[in-house]
Order: C-alpha cells, then sequence, then structure tokens
C-alpha cells in the first residue's frame, strides 16, 4: 500500500530531477544565445521541492553561482525544507 509519505518521496525525486535538469537546459542555452528560462521559474521550482536538486545543478554546471538571489536564496529555501521536512516527521 502507498502511503502519504511514498507519495512525499516520488515528488521529492521527480521535482528535484526536473530542477536539476531545468537548470541544465538554462545554462546550455545561456551558451548557445537561445531563449532562456526565467529565473522566477528557476526559483519557483526549488520553492517546489526542488531546491536539493536546484542547488547541486548549480555548482553542476557552473550556473547562477554568481547571483545573490540563487547563491544565497537557494540554499536558505533547502535549509527551511529539511526543517520542514523534519519538524514534520
Amino acid at each position: 500500500m502507498i502511503t502519504v509519505s511514498d507519495y512525499t518521496l516520488y515528488w521529492l525525486i521527480f521535482i528535484n530531477a526536473v530542477a536539476f535538469a531545468a537548470y541544465g537546459i538554462d545554462k546550455y542555452k545561456s551558451m548557445h544565445h537561445k531563449w532562456r528560462t526565467r529565473e522566477r521559474t528557476l526559483l519557483l521550482l526549488a520553492v517546489i521541492g526542488g531546491s536539493a536538486g536546484a542547488w547541486i545543478a548549480m555548482y553542476f554546471f557552473r550556473h547562477k553561482t554568481q547571483h545573490a538571489k540563487f547563491k544565497y536564496g537557494v540554499p536558505v529555501i533547502l535549509l527551511l525544507q529539511l526543517i520542514a521536512l523534519g519538524w514534520l516527521r
């Protein structure tokens, strides 16, 4: 039987993979002078649960690491989500 915590885990795996891919795609687009993903969208992916994937992607792809709202914002979002996850358990 699948529980709510199973769905939460599936969601976190999915959204972190999506966030990682989105940052990678945006980096590719920036290097090839293509139409880019909005910063708001990239941050939204972090807020809805993809903060770990976003943070890893930032350093894996070396993308958005000099922008303060990403450099400090994504780790803060991740920290708040970890605190909330610990509190809910």
